[in-house]
Parts: structure tokens; sequence; C-alpha cells
């Protein structure tokens, strides 16, 4: 499984750019359709929401890929 690392400032990113970010796709309209098709997992489930923000822990599955989303924040 591969991790996307959030920026320092970052507390989340919306999956329709995370799949920008990493090439699944070319496009954000390409993204859409992805995710209203229901190809696109969050945590195990079918995800529908195109702007779902991702946090720490988050894992994010579509087709062959796979991430789990890190944070870069240090624990106090």
């Amino acid at each position: 499984m591969e991790a996307f690392t959030l920026r320092p400032d970052d507390e989340y990113i919306q999956l329709n750019d995370l799949m920008k970010v990493l090439n699944w796709v070319a496009s954000g309209g390409e993204a859409k359709q992805m995710i209203l098709n229901e190809e696109v997992f969050v945590n195990g489930n079918p995800e529908m929401r195109i702007r779902r923000k991702l946090h720490k822990g988050d894992k994010v599955t579509f087709g062959d890929n796979n991430v789990e989303i890190q944070s870069s924040r240090k624990q106090r």
C-alpha cells in the first residue's frame, strides 16, 4: 500500500484532489465520474462524495491503487 503524506499545514485533502495528485486520473472531471460510478472506496466503503475530506488514517482504493493518508505533523 502506498502512503500519501499531508503537507504540514493541511489537516485533510479532498478525494478528487488526491486522485489528481497521485495521477490516478487526468482531470477533475474524470475523478468526478469515477467517484460517481462508485469505483472509489474509502476505508472499504464505496464513496460518492467528490470532495470527501480525507484525514490521517483514511485508506483509499481505486482499481489496483491503494493509498493511506499520513500526517506530517509531529505528535505531542
